[in-house]
């Protein structure tokens, strides 16, 4: 496992980062081993200032991916979901600006359903479903894709460049 995130950039890494991961199998980890990975992928997510990262965003061959959002009392939520799927999407489609940890300095105005369902397993191999709408659904969303092999910069019209810090 990479302590750093793949990047697009790279022709390797980009090929990682393009490659659909495998189902994550539960029978092949011990639960220590699996706390261990989200408490891993936690520290490099949140090291980096994400929002959400993909197994395969760190050269992991595995479905699952870690997410940690803004909730409404101030905090946050940590969400880590194992072989996710969108079962269902509704409301309006929206563009909002995304980027990506695995495309640094760019961004651009990706549409996507405002709200989704997404079918899973918990971290214990437990099904899960969570109703997700707003920024959530589209993290969701933005860390399924990668789990498909796609990338923001397949989905915007325009690719910018983000402003050179000073």
């Amino acid at each position: 496992m990479n302590n750093k995130i793949l990047l697009i950039e790279n022709k390797d890494e980009g090929r990682v980062l393009r490659k659909k991961p495998a189902d994550f199998d539960f029978k092949k980890w011990k639960k220590s081993e699996i706390t261990a990975l989200l408490a891993k992928m936690k520290r490099i997510m949140r090291a980096a200032n994400g929002v959400g990262l993909s197994a395969n965003q760190i050269g992991l061959d595995l479905r699952m991916f870690v997410a940690e959002v803004p909730d409404p009392q101030g905090g946050t939520k940590f969400y880590a979901v194992f072989n996710p799927k969108i079962e269902k999407t509704g409301g309006a489609t929206i563009d909002f600006e995304e980027g990506c940890l695995s495309v640094p300095g760019k961004w651009g105005d990706v549409e996507r359903p405002e709200k989704i369902i997404v079918s899973g397993q918990d971290r214990n191999g437990k099904a899960v479903k969570i109703k997700a709408w707003g920024f959530l659904a589209r993290v969701f969303q933005h860390e399924i894709d990668h789990l498909e092999g796609k990338l923001f910069i397949d989905r915007t019209k325009k690719v910018h460049e983000a402003a050179p810090k000073k």
